[in-house]
């Protein structure tokens, strides 16, 4: 029985077992996949988030459909489902409708399945405008008791498989890739090594062996890795590029140490032990490639390092089953890759499995992508792009991956300094689509926002945003972020990590609130356009409706609805709101409306010389006016006052409870640590992380600098000691071993520019 081929581009075919071992698949919101089911299983559908609804049909052998193998009847005649299937006149199929608008958080239904059968499993939904509420969700799937049927172990192939080849555990495998040609290599059971060599074959064919360099690579990188993104290249000890990173669901491997060979093991006692080296010169010498007593590899999905007292460690691979590293063969190649034998150390997890490499066509076309998971037992998702990726790409290749998108760094013709500028004299335009939003709904919406946040959410009106902190009970940060209030029982959540809303749904069930919390990343992008003459800019192009508020009359931490050109444009809703310290706006759209959104707010912004603005320009813009970033001015050790928004928490005007009030007033009451800015003296710019000393005395901790270009300083922000947080302090920025050079600094306010905020209000 094959598979139909019914599904979306995204099916997750590859499960995630559990320790009870339930094999366990992610349905993405509006997509399906297909399952093979074998009789005496046990299907469960599992809806996280609440209120999504599932569809299911089921095939027997012949194709045909047999939702009795489910043990049940139908009950609908799931549209959604049929729209993705074929043209084999199934448009009078019926299947099964289950959880939907009445499922709460959690909701999980079962079906035992009679007969073998192919399944077919959605989550079905429209897409979500700015100013709606509902956005489809993920659904879960687990299945239990007797196997799902499954051809191979391995994951679904990328594209069109032209070769594979299996490397058993303890073995090594020599093959010719073509330049061009695509290379997956496969942990197939998680916690594997695989050490991986690559010659240039024309310069072998001339009696020259070029393999991979890790030393050069590492020097043209910058980076002990490579991978996908502008820094992908992997090079011989000529710089000739031979190799680029496509793709990478680990990005945790090994560029320092040799392959294992029978040194190693000798003198660690095992002696005669089989190793990698030995098992490459066997592989590769039938394509002359002269034998080695230890091979340089390019050692993938070793977990080592090197600690800050230059000692190596080694642990665990961080690969699970179905983890890969896909390159792109940039010259003719002589590969060799082994599957390391290694049972003596942690690691291949002290149990030696099997490595397989699969290599696709020069004509394959593979988006470039780190993998993403929003926790530790989270699927993984390829690096995405935004609705205005497409865009932005026109004016750069310069993207970064961040919270699992591409966002330009900066752009060509333009770079960080003038994107800087532009932002605080004219307007510029920027994509924060990864902000991580959700929707909190429901009756008890209100009071699990109030519990959770610092601020007062009592207070926030109807079409109010507000800027809170979010803390656990200790009072520590788990993030901060704005919260939207769009109805009576209707609000939404921004911030930077998908942390906070899992907080959120913990903070929700603990509460047993009434409420619906439902993730809206996927449904909801943001285009920033900022600067003093963005609100010139979006008037242009604003529809306003009699009953919104217009572009003109939007005040600061307001909200607005409204659609791009007129009626009958885009659905856009606008926040007056940013991250640059001027005044600014947020357009929020579907990713569907993207393009047209950008294309307007490009054209409607050309008569005032409107700009786009990168991350690197961004940073320097947030410094400038202490807007704290995540992991940098605040972690989950830090409270709201040691990182700089102490406004963020009204102990005295909110009286209700909130978490981490209690713990919060006796942090108020005896701080340790504070954050203030710093003005260095000379041209040399401070680094995050680097020691503020007095003497020998470490006070404090840079946790953000920039070269400000309005103030001609060097500046930056810094966690400090509360006995030396009075302006006017004396300091040493510790450089080097943070001793033997020192850079003179200065105590400030915290806010180097515009400390009252007048230009965001004007």
């Amino acid at each position: 029985m094959k598979p139909l081929s019914y599904y979306s581009a995204n099916p997750m075919p590859h499960p995630v077992l559990g320790d009870d071992g339930t094999q366990r698949y992610r349905v993405p919101a509006q997509h399906l996949i297909s399952l093979q089911l074998a009789a005496g299983s046990t299907l469960t559908l599992h809806d996280p988030e609440g209120q999504q609804e599932a569809q299911v049909m089921a095939f027997d052998a012949q194709g045909k459909p047999a939702i009795n193998s489910l043990g049940a009847e139908a009950n609908s005649d799931i549209g959604y489902l049929r729209q993705w299937m074929d043209a084999n006149n199934h448009s009078s199929c019926k299947g099964i409708s289950v959880l939907g608008a009445d499922s709460v958080a959690a909701s999980k239904h079962s079906f035992t399945v009679a007969n073998d059968c192919l399944c077919l499993i959605a989550a079905p939904g429209e897409d979500m405008s700015p100013e709606q509420l509902m956005p489809p969700t993920d659904l879960i799937v687990g299945v239990s008791g007797a196997a799902v049927i499954v051809e191979d172990e391995l994951p679904a192939a990328l594209g069109v498989v032209d070769r594979e080849i299996r490397i058993n555990n303890s073995t090594a495998e020599g093959y010719l890739v073509k330049a061009g040609e695509y290379i997956q290599i496969i942990d197939v059971a998680g916690r594997q090594c695989s050490d991986f060599v690559a010659l240039d074959a024309s310069r072998l064919a001339e009696g020259v062996e070029k393999p991979i360099c890790a030393v050069t690579t590492r020097t043209l990188m910058a980076a002990a890795f490579p991978g996908p993104g502008l820094y992908d290249k992997f090079y011989s000890d000529d710089q000739v590029n031979i190799l680029n990173v496509v793709q990478d669901t680990v990005a945790r491997h090994d560029t320092f140490n040799l392959a294992c060979s029978a040194k190693y093991y000798d003198d660690t006692g095992y002696l005669g032990h089989v190793n990698c080296t030995d098992n490459l010169n066997q592989a590769l010498a039938p394509m002359g490639v002269a034998p080695r007593r230890g091979w340089p590899a390019i050692n993938f999905f070793f977990n080592t390092g090197y600690d800050d007292y230059d000692q190596h460690s080694s642990c665990q691979p961080w690969s699970r089953p179905g983890d890969y590293v896909l390159l792109q063969a940039q010259v003719d190649l002589v590969c060799g890759s082994t599957a390391c034998p290694d049972d003596t150390s942690p690691a291949n997890g002290w149990n030696p499995t099997d490595i397989h490499v699969r290599i696709y066509a020069a004509d394959s076309d593979f988006n470039k992508g780190n993998a993403f998971r929003k926790n530790a037992v989270a699927d993984s998702t390829m690096t995405k792009k935004t609705a205005f990726h497409d865009r932005f790409a026109t004016m750069t290749q310069h993207f970064v991956d961040y919270n699992g998108y591409w966002l330009a760094n900066h752009f060509s013709n333009y770079g960080a300094i003038a994107e800087y500028w532009a932002c605080r004299e004219k307007v510029v335009l920027m994509d924060l689509s990864p902000l991580r939003k959700c929707e909190v709904l429901g009756p008890d919406a209100e009071n699990l926002l109030n519990y959770a946040v610092t601020r007062n959410i009592r207070k926030l009106a109807v079409g109010q945003v507000i800027y809170t902190a979010m803390c656990y009970h200790n009072g520590c940060m788990v993030d901060d972020g704005t919260v939207f209030r769009l109805g009576q029982n209707n609000f939404r959540w921004v911030g930077g990590c998908d942390g906070a809303i899992e907080w959120l749904r913990k903070v929700a069930a603990e509460k047993n609130f009434n409420v619906v919390i439902k993730d809206s990343n996927d449904q909801l992008h943001n285009l920033p356009v900022q600067g003093p003459l963005s609100g010139e800019t979006l008037k242009k192009i604003i529809f306003s409706p009699d009953c919104q508020t217009t572009i003109e009359d939007l005040r600061p931490f307001r909200i607005t609805h409204g659609r791009i050109g007129g009626p009958q444009g885009a659905p856009v809703t606008i926040s007056r709101t940013g991250y640059t310290g001027e005044r600014g706006y947020e357009v929020w759209c579907h990713p569907k409306d993207g393009h047209e959104v950008w294309d307007a707010v490009w054209e409607a912004g050309q008569e005032f010389g409107i700009t786009p603005l990168g991350l690197e320009a961004l940073d320097n813009l947030r410094i400038e006016s202490a807007l704290i970033f995540a992991d940098y001015e605040f972690n989950d050790q830090t409270d709201p006052f040691e990182a700089g928004i102490g406004f963020t928490v009204p102990l005295k005007t909110k009286e209700e409870d909130f978490i981490g009030r209690d713990a919060l007033i006796e942090r108020k009451a005896n701080p340790q640590r504070q954050l203030v800015g710093l003005v260095l003296e000379g041209e040399e710019i401070a680094g995050n992380g680097e020691c503020v000393r007095v003497g020998r005395q470490q006070v404090g901790t840079i946790t953000s600098a920039v070269r400000s270009p309005i103030l001609n300083q060097n500046i930056a922000l810094c966690s400090m000691s509360i006995d030396h947080i009075a302006e006017g302090t004396q300091v040493e920025v510790g450089k080097l071993d943070g001793h033997i050079k020192r850079i003179p600094a200065t105590v400030v306010g915290i806010s180097h520019y515009d400390p009252t905020k007048s230009r965001v209000r004007a």
